[in-house]
């Protein structure tokens, strides 16, 4: 197979092989040509030692494999697990916990959980990213899980008064730039008020841009600040031709059902103390 896989089948039939694997690293990491990897070399005057598959610069006389620099480095799981995780998770919309990666890949649970966070965190945009331009959409949702009150048998409703849909859960504000394929940020905040929201949409909006929300109120001062803003009402209809936020409604879709299908809880049961919100601001941030 020449092409990349697209398939879970495939993917675990190309990389099965370690040398094919090996040699799908290596022309990842350097598509053209391998080179020295340590900081100020840069050579690639370099020769491959076939039999411990690594690499020694002339210039520098130093030794290094392809995991050097990665999140595969000081790792001794093979490419043959790597690969097919990387495929898994990038591939799931719904997510992938560490106990099913475990089951698939043949590793323990603590393995797989190593894995998951190095591959996340090379998921991860470290790059200061560029202003939103063109059709922007704006919106915030709420993570985490309801608060619940433990109630005695025969006690009516009323015991459960002063506990509403987004209580104990944290607040979370994106910005999703239309495209093929879209652009989105999202940051916690620690509510949805003008004040809070209107410099983050500057910092993050070039100034001109279409921007697109719901019919919440704070937004409707956009155009005040060098905006062009249009808003959809939800209790009317979703679409109105280019006016809808279902770029950024999308996202937030994915991303819940990523955190809720692996089993993640959200509440941890505390008796009498009721329920108490395990994802915060500083796990989200973190």
């Amino acid at each position: 197979m020449d092409k990349t896989p697209t398939t879970l089948l495939e993917a675990v039939t190309y990389f099965s092989d370690p040398d094919r694997a090996f040699a799908y690293a290596v022309k990842l990491r350097w598509p053209n040509g391998v080179a020295c990897p340590r900081m100020g070399c840069g050579s690639a005057a370099v020769i491959f030692i076939k039999t411990r598959k690594l690499w020694r610069c002339k210039d520098c006389s130093r030794q290094f494999t392809v995991k050097v620099g990665t999140i595969f480095e000081d790792s001794p799981i093979s490419f043959c697990k790597w690969l097919p995780a990387i495929w898994i998770l990038a591939n799931t919309k719904n997510g992938t916990s560490s106990h099913e990666l475990a089951r698939a890949l043949g590793v323990t649970q603590k393995t797989a959980w190593f894995m998951l966070h190095r591959i996340r965190e090379a998921m991860r945009d470290g790059q200061p990213a560029e202003q939103f331009k063109g059709e922007v959409e704006v919106d915030e949702t709420y993570v985490g899980g309801r608060k619940r009150r433990a109630t005695k048998r025969g006690e009516g409703r009323d015991n459960r008064k002063g506990y509403y849909p987004f209580e104990g859960k944290t607040m979370v504000f994106g910005i999703a730039e239309r495209g093929r394929p879209s652009k989105v940020k999202a940051m916690v905040l620690p509510d949805r008020k003008r004040a809070t929201l209107f410099p983050h949409i500057r910092a993050n909006v070039f100034p001109g841009t279409s921007i697109y929300s719901d019919a919440w109120g704070p937004y409707r001062g956009l155009p005040s600040v060098g905006y062009v803003h249009a808003f959809i009402d939800h209790w009317v209809t979703y679409c109105e031709g280019r006016v809808h936020t279902n770029t950024i409604e999308n996202f937030w879709s994915c991303f819940k059902r990523t955190i809720v299908s692996p089993a993640v809880v959200y509440e941890r049961w505390l008796g009498e103390g009721g329920a108490q919100p395990l994802i915060t601001a500083e796990s989200l941030a973190g």
